[in-house]
């Protein structure tokens, strides 16, 4: 339900890509992937039928999106081509003209002094063609080697989904120090207390607007939640999604351990923009996470260990998140399902 929230939030904003993106993976899950589960077959009916129906209903959904985007794939691309054949023939016309010029100019001092009609008095008084201005940048004097046409490879369509930098995603300034006191009593039995960050997407920005408390089992080092069924329904009603999660670290300082790294993974494998907040209220510090998209999520990807691990150190797995920007004024709604 989470992709098809997202989805939906996408096609909303008209950013066609990231929706058709959302719904196959969810019909690819759920169609194919999800049939190799080894408790599939005596799952429940009951379980099964929302996401049958919402099969039922992307599916129409998303073979007219990909109808959309062939469409205005094909205009781009003709018109992309279209300014590259126009570059192209400029830049052979312009060769063409800077290569006669430097032909011209190549004649030396002495071939002028041969010739007797071709005193200086007279070379003043020829006027050019505005055609043959010179082209200081070029140096190439020969006429035979035309000068290869320069592709503008800022006219390639665009590659946004690969290429674009993450949104922001607006924190409540309060909302560190709200969860700190929900878990004080934790933090001073040396307990980590964790919480799911959530909210919504508009005009291409996320903001965390909830802080969702799950039943949780926790220890110095670790945080397990528990009736994670409880959070998925706070957010279908409120047509919520997730943007990462916050946890503290009572005694340690703030950092993501591999036993974090890896819970990440998840969040940010769904969203990009998802961030993992780590307070260490004995330092007295607050940390904003993210896994390196170059390194960190490719490495954790592939890795099969569990528990606490050794990583390698020597490029950075996470970092710190640059996308985030907090703000006063924003509003916050603490959910503790614990009570």
């Amino acid at each position: 339900m989470e992709l098809i929230r997202m989805a939906n939030i996408y096609m909303a904003e008209n950013n066609l890509e990231n929706a058709y993106i959302l719904y196959m993976k969810f019909m690819v899950l759920f169609l194919e992937k999800i049939q190799s589960h080894p408790e599939y077959k005596t799952t429940s009916p009951t379980l099964k039928q929302p996401n049958q129906a919402k099969l039922k209903e992307i599916l129409p959904i998303t073979e007219k999106l990909k109808d959309r985007l062939k469409d205005r794939y094909q205009k781009e691309y003709t018109q992309f081509l279209a300014r590259k054949i126009e570059d192209e023939t400029n830049m052979v016309k312009k060769s063409e003209k800077t290569n006669v010029v430097s032909s011209m100019e190549s004649i030396s001092k002495d071939d002028l002094e041969l010739k007797p009609v071709l005193d200086k008095p007279l070379l003043q008084n020829v006027v050019y063609p505005n055609d043959f201005a010179v082209d200081t940048k070029s140096g190439s004097t020969n006429l035979l080697l035309p000068i290869k046409p320069i592709i503008n490879r800022s006219l390639k369509p665009s590659t946004s989904l690969i290429e674009g930098s993450l949104r922001k995603i607006v924190v409540p300034s309060k909302l560190m120090q709200s969860f700190l006191l929900l878990a004080k009593l934790n933090t001073s039995q040396n307990i980590e207390t964790c919480g799911i960050l959530a909210g919504k997407l508009a005009s291409n920005k996320f903001t965390i607007s909830h802080v969702i408390l799950p039943k949780q089992v926790g220890s110095s080092e670790t945080c397990v939640t528990e009736n994670e069924e409880e959070i998925f329904s706070f957010q279908d009603k409120y047509n919520l999604i997730t943007l990462g999660w916050i946890h503290t670290h009572p005694t340690q300082t703030a950092f993501l351990s591999s036993v974090d790294l890896h819970t990440h993974f998840a969040y940010q494998k769904m969203i990009p923009e998802s961030i993992a907040i780590v307070c260490a209220p004995k330092y007295n510090t607050t940390g904003f996470f993210c896994l390196t998209p170059e390194h960190g999520l490719e490495y954790i990807a592939q890795c099969r260990q569990t528990g606490f691990h050794p990583h390698p150190s020597d490029l950075p797995l996470f970092t710190q998140a640059n996308h985030i920007q907090q703000d006063e004024n924003a509003k916050l709604e603490i959910i503790d399902l614990r009570i």
